[in-house]
């Protein structure tokens, strides 16, 4: 589908290039103002020449500011002819305080006939400038096509004045026009008789003052059709591509959009077909729908018609009127129409007088636009008729629409819309009793948004009311009444103060446009009033109708109601299943698992599967178990289906129907559920399953998406078998199923369907019963589901990574919901942008989740603060909504953080990227930790098919902890932060990274230490608590079930105390070093004693020893340093618990009362050594003492002696490999370069090695024969004349021994020697005999 959308929108483009028309040109974002000369600029006044209309041009030097004085100012352009205006821009005066912070947009083709500008959201005010220099541009979501532009500025800078500099940005365009009366029509004839095409491109603007009327239509012999039309000033589009035989529910696609097109102003159509996928957009807003019917092309006959059809084409059109309003720029197919028309052109036929100008009935309308507006006419008094005219347009409920007071105080007259209704009360002077009232009604449902008229005319003996000039919907009271008319008639509303202006109605101000007034038979001057020379008025808006449907498109989801007033409009919930101010959240649950967490017995219950999405909900009934609850949805096949006398050629089609619900409602509950079944059985008697000779089986069922799956119950999807074809137990071993044996006998074949994607079973497709005597029967039964795998899709984030899901798509509104648990301050749970929109929420501080977007109205933000960390390893649920009327988010329990949206919003989100979940873009700002049950707008996130264990998401909520690579020792337990872990020590008697540090002491002679367990007060609480049999949680080392003691120690000496719990009774429990060293047990539980001897060897060996009991009631673990754990059973005449425990004592006990004799004999002197690691319960004495926090106010333990604290005890640990991540003094080692010797390398670097040894051989050789011939050389120069006597060489020139390193003497100077003639020849230079 989305090629063949790309494909559409190419071809349209490409045929909008090849268009002769106006407002197909490929560029249209010229500056329009610029170039206008100083007369098209016109403003209702200026302060100053140098602040006139003229000086209003975008970036100019000046800028437009009207008179002080003047209360309704306004800045008009004429752009000389009709434009296509696609952006608006303002800046404020220039170099000055003045600039407009927001205006109104009217345009129009006549000064004298406006239209308001609004905004998507029905918003008609645009935001203007924050200074006098910036440009604020709006881009327009649909352009303006008009000749005239009008600015009202609404507010502006408090601190100066109005000032406006304008730019528009569009193009012009030809216009051309035909005018249809309501009895005319063209058509355009084909070339040929009919025409076949998979693709149209239609397009027009048009403008009328009807309700109804057809636009166009085409239609072919084989029931294909294509028109447009408005009906209820909607437009209205209908297509049919053809019926067929085998589809009887016929083709037909309608499809509506726009509201209040009877504006008499231009509207844009565009429909682009190609084969059944269509766009079709007005004003901007673009539908886009498949067709129904099984065919792609649409087959014309002969014509197709525009304005209207001819008399004898309307055998389809009974009823419907022509169009009655104008038409420009019909373009069908490339072929421009009115162009044609305009040409005559042969292949145009026109019926009637079709005009070539636009015919505009201006009647002047005025808007009611505020909350205390009011138009204050004058009559003529004192007659004794009472005439009043007016028609009028709203979709307020309640209203004031006319008041007026008799002269001589003889009453007064209130009309009203009421509830749908014009209400009339007239008032006469007062009685003795009580003041007169007369009171009637006309009217039904006034306050549709259309034009109605209203008449009231009263005389002295009558009154009469006629509505929409229906004369025989007439309403009239014969009454006497007194009457003389006023000098003052209000329409809209009351001024104020109401006792000085005479209008004393107390109803609510009418919101929304009249014209045609007439007061006393007399039609009012309007533009009078607009110029303050008759009578008054305050907040009205001449020349325009601004009024607009607030319910289209309907914001309003799940087909709940819609209702509007002037400025808001209201969803309507009832009986939707929804609530919320867009009928957005669902009212119930979506599974019956989520009734039976909340204590909830079996019944029915309305599901909803999909939440939020478009899916309704439906009725179940709901099984509640102990450990599950069974969703049954029950359908029309709970009962055998008998199928005889059908072949392959014409299969019987048995529809399975479920109850309440349709087969995508119930497959959205299959596709939520951890498991679903249902059983199906086929009994047959001769007839065939799967056996064929082509291999395509001759019955089958249907399942989700339609979907064929040949096999049946008992067997796993795609074998194609039966139950018995698995348990190799069929009729005939030769086939899968009993059916396919051919017995003339009755075979079944039954079992359960449990692949989840394939159920629910939506149909039963029946053949090869046509055979002689062949029958078969078919059975499903209800569909039977548990448990809820959607809010258990869960991934873990481990490190900086991002899942990637497609750009989200919003239409009105949006809900984000998940569960998160995490131990990292900060991180982004999900992100999606665009070039200006976005959506964000992300963990910004342990105690802030923030909601931050940008819907069009400014990057804004939602907070929820909490007291206590959200990063507490915790699961939280978060919540997330945004419509058009308010944005909220919500955490777990904490109340919602909620905020306005602005009045007429509209929610702007083009998202352009992908969507992004566990950090932000370009994994920035990551999320570590767990995230499961992502939902956006109904819509189920697959977590756990996007996790890659590779880039650091994994399936399911584990991180580190689930397979630590050094595991947490000796009772600590692993906290996961998911980039790491850490493990934590608190209730371990340990210490260090991973709690295998031992903290212990040394003890001499006569030293112990106690530890109080439970204080003689708590004792006695406690004791009262179980004679009330309320008896208290247990305490922290008070367990009356059993206990877990862990402790080592290094002695020599020998008896001795290890260590003694004492209790407030007569039970006890102590570790002894008896005279010959072995270690012995002894138990008090209740009356009888046990002992239990843990050694048969001396542990007073001066070697570390390691002893850990557990008790489980009467069972006894024990074990000592290595030796394999020994399970002993207490005497079932022993107690099980160990009552009220008082104190721990380590080394001796210095108790009083009864104390058993083998114990006491052992308690001097005192144990001598080291004790480490000691653990009794949760209660940890040794790393109390000396690892104190200081939190505790109470010192729970008593020393006596000096206590030091020595790990001598500690056992020989084993060797733990840490891994270089978790070894804070690991060095990455340094790759040094190695260079393999063997292979061709080292003998490649051999040889070089070689060559470069005789390059360095020659370089010596030649540079020793270098300096060898240095001293002697041949020249041409004849040799210098030498004096022999001064022992040296004249400077001249000569020969020197050796390598000439020695300097010769200095010589005084000498006359230099004449130059001889022949000093030139070459001269042989002799060598000594020495040389």
């Amino acid at each position: 589908m989305d090629g063949s959308r790309q494909f559409l929108v190419l071809l349209f483009a490409a045929s909008l290039h090849l268009y002769n028309c106006s407002w197909f040109k490929r560029r249209c974002d010229y500056e329009l103002v610029g170039p206008l000369y100083v007369w098209n600029l016109g403003a209702s006044s200026h302060s100053s020449i140098f602040r006139a209309a003229t000086f209003a041009r975008i970036y100019g030097a000046g800028g437009w500011s009207p008179d002080p004085q003047d209360k309704h100012p306004w800045l008009q352009i004429d752009l000389t002819r009709k434009a296509h205006i696609k952006t608006i821009a303002t800046q404020g005066t220039f170099n000055t305080y003045n600039w407009v912070t927001r205006y109104i947009v009217l345009y129009g083709d006549h000064p004298s006939n406006w239209k308001p500008y609004f905004q998507q959201g029905s918003n008609w005010t645009f935001f203007g400038n924050v200074n006098s220099s910036g440009v604020v541009s709006h881009d327009l979501h649909h352009p303006i096509l008009a000749r005239y532009l009008r600015i009202i500025p609404v507010a502006w800078n408090p601190q100066g004045t109005i000032g406006l500099r304008v730019g528009l940005y569009g193009c012009y365009y030809d216009s051309e026009i035909v005018y249809f009366d309501g009895d005319d029509a063209i058509s355009y004839q084909f070339r040929s008789k009919k025409v076949r095409s998979t693709e149209d491109i239609i397009g027009f603007n048009f403008k009328t003052m009807e309700h109804e009327g057809i636009l166009m239509y085409a239609a072919g012999s084989q029931g294909d059709y294509i028109s447009v039309e408005l009906q209820q000033a909607q437009l209205v589009l209908s297509i049919s591509l053809g019926n067929s035989s085998l589809n009887m529910s016929g083709g037909e696609t309608t499809m509506k959009l726009g509201s209040l097109l009877d504006d008499q102003h231009w509207h844009q159509f565009r429909l682009d077909r190609y084969r059944k996928y269509v766009n079709f957009s007005l004003d901007g807003e673009i539908l886009q729908f498949r067709l129904n019917g099984e065919f792609d092309q649409l087959d014309l006959d002969t014509e197709i018609f525009f304005g209207g059809v001819r008399n004898n084409e309307k055998q389809r059109l009974v009823y419907r009127p022509n169009f009655r309003g104008c038409m420009e720029n019909i373009a069908y197919n490339l072929v421009y129409i009115t162009n044609l028309v305009r040409r005559r052109h042969p292949s145009i036929r026109v019926e009637g007088h079709v005009g070539y100008f636009c015919r505009d009935n201006l009647l002047f309308p005025f808007t009611f636009a505020g909350v205390n507006n009011f138009l204050q006419i004058p009559g003529y008094p004192r007659r004794n008729m009472l005439a009043i005219s007016f028609s009028f347009r709203t979709w307020d409920v309640v209203g004031l629409l006319m008041y007026t007071s008799f002269a001589d105080d003889l009453g007064w007259l209130e009309m009203v819309l009421s509830a749908g209704q014009v209400n009339v009360t007239i008032a006469q002077p007062k009685t003795q009793t009580k003041t007169k009232k007369l009171e009637f009604a006309a009217g039904y449902r006034l306050n549709d948004g259309f034009w109605h008229s209203v008449s009231l005319i009263v005389r002295e003996s009558s009154a009469v009311i006629t509505i929409d000039d229906q004369n025989d919907a007439s309403f009239r009271v014969d009454r006497d009444i007194q009457l003389r008319t006023g000098s003052q008639y209000f329409f809209g509303g009351c001024p104020r103060p109401a006792l000085r202006t005479g209008c004393l109605s107390n109803q609510t101000a009418f919101h929304g446009c009249m014209q045609m007034v007439s007061v006393d038979r007399q039609p009012i001057e309007l533009d009078m009033v607009r110029q303050h020379r008759l009578g008054k008025y305050f907040e009205v808006y001449f020349n325009v109708c601004g009024i607009t449907d607030r319910c289209t498109p309907n914001m309003c989801e799940h087909g709940s109601r819609c209702i509007q007033s002037w400025d808001d409009f209201t969803c309507l919930c009832d009986l939707t299943g929804y609530m919320g101010e867009t009928c957005h959240t669902p009212v119930y649950k979506e599974s019956c698992e989520a009734y039976r967490i909340r204590g909830k017995v079996s019944g029915n219950y309305t599901i909803d599967p999909d939440g939020s999405g478009p899916l309704k909900p439906f009725t179940v009934y709901c099984d509640m178990r102990e450990d599950r609850a069974w969703t049954i949805v029950r359908h029309n096949r709970h009962w055998l289906t008998k199928v005889s006398g059908y072949s392959p050629e014409r299969p019987f089609l048995g529809t399975v129907d479920y109850w309440n619900a349709s087969w995508g409602e119930v497959s959205a509950l299959a596709n939520a559920s951890e498991y679903c079944e249902q059983q199906i059985e086929f009994h047959c008697y001769f007839s065939r399953l799967l056996n064929t000779q082509t291999g395509m089986p001759l019955s089958f069922w249907m399942g989700r998406n339609e979907e064929r799956h040949y096999y049946w119950g008992g067997s796993p999807p795609g074998l194609g078998r039966c139950a018995c074809g698995m348990e190799k137990s069929c009729a005939n071993p030769l086939f899968y199923c009993n059916c396919d044996a051919e017995h003339l006998m009755w075979r079944a074949d039954k079992g359960l369907l449990n692949f989840v994607d394939h159920l629910p079973v939506t149909q039963v497709v029946v053949s090869d019963t046509n055979r002689t005597g062949s029958e078969a029967q078919f059975y499903v039964g209800p569909l039977r589901c548990y448990g809820d795998r959607n809010s258990w899709n869960t991934v873990t984030f481990i490190r900086g990574a991002a899942l990637l899901f497609p750009t989200f798509k919003v239409n009105f509104s949006l809900d984000i919901s998940f569960f998160f648990k995490t131990s990292a301050p900060t991180g982004t749970f999900l992100e999606n942008v665009g070039p200006m929109n976005f959506i964000r929420m992300e963990l910004n501080t342990s105690q802030d989740l923030v909601f931050a977007y940008n819907i069009g109205n400014g990057d804004e933000n939602l907070t929820v603060h909490s007291e206590m960390p959200f990063n507490d390893n915790e699961w939280h649920e978060v919540k997330a909504e945004i419509n058009v009327k308010v944005a909220r988010l919500q955490v777990d329990w904490f109340p919602w953080v909620m905020r306005a949206a602005p009045p007429q919003s509209f929610i702007h989100l083009n998202l352009t990227k992908p969507l992004y979940v566990g950090s932000a873009e370009y994994n920035l700002h990551p999320f570590l930790g767990c995230l499961r049950g992502l939902h956006m707008n109904g819509v189920t996130l697959n977590l756990e098919g996007k996790a890659n264990e590779t880039e650091g998401v994994l399936v399911n909520c584990t991180g580190h902890c689930r397979n630590p690579l050094i595991p947490c020792q000796n009772h600590g337990t692993c906290w996961e932060h998911y980039s790491h872990y850490t493990c934590n020590c608190t209730v371990s008697a340990f210490e260090g990274p991973f709690c295998n540090h031992e903290i212990g002491a040394y003890f001499e002679q006569g030293m112990w230490v106690r530890y109080n367990i439970l204080t003689t007060p708590l004792s006695v609480v406690q004791e009262f608590a179980n004679i009330l049999q309320q008896p208290l949680q247990p305490l922290p080392g008070y367990n009356v079930t059993g206990e877990e003691v862990g402790l080592s120690f290094r002695t020599t000496s020998a008896p001795a105390v290890l260590l003694y719990v004492s209790t407030f009774v007569h039970d006890f429990m102590a570790i002894l070093i008896r005279e010959d060293g072995t270690l012995q047990l002894r138990y008090q539980l209740g009356i009888f004693p046990f002992s239990l001897t843990l050694s048969t060897r001396s542990v007073a060996d001066g070697q570390p020893h390691r002893i850990n009991i557990t008790r489980v009631n009467r069972t006894l673990y024990t074990q000592l340093d290595y030796y394999p754990l020994m399970i002993n059973q207490f005497s079932v005449f022993v107690d099980s618990k160990l009552d009220s425990p008082k104190a721990l004592y380590l080394g001796r006990f210095m108790e009083t009362g009864v104390i058993d004799p083998e114990i006491q004999k052992y308690n001097t002197p005192g144990f001598v050594g080291c004790i480490s690691g000691v653990k009794f319960n949760s209660i940890v004495p040794l790393k109390t003492i000396f690892r104190s926090t200081g939190n505790n106010p109470i010192i729970p333990y008593t020393i006596n002696g000096k206590l030091v604290e020595s790990n001598c005890a500690s056992m020989p640990s084993t060797y733990i490999k840490v891994p270089p991540e978790l070894d804070p003094w690991y060095i990455d080692p340094v790759d040094f370069l190695y260079i393999h010797d063997d292979g061709w390398v080292a003998v490649i670097i051999g040889v070089i090695f070689f060559l470069l040894l005789l390059l360095a051989a020659a370089l010596l050789l030649m540079y020793l024969h270098h300096h060898r011939y240095k001293g002697s050389y041949h020249t041409n120069e004849p040799k210098a004349i030498q004096d022999y006597n001064s022992g040296g060489s004249s400077s001249g020139g000569g020969s020197t021994r050796g390598s000439g390193s020695a300097e010769p003497a200095t010589l005084p100077a000498t006359k230099p020697v004449a130059p001889r003639k022949d000093q030139n020849l070459p001269q042989i230079l002799e060598e000594s005999k020495t040389e």
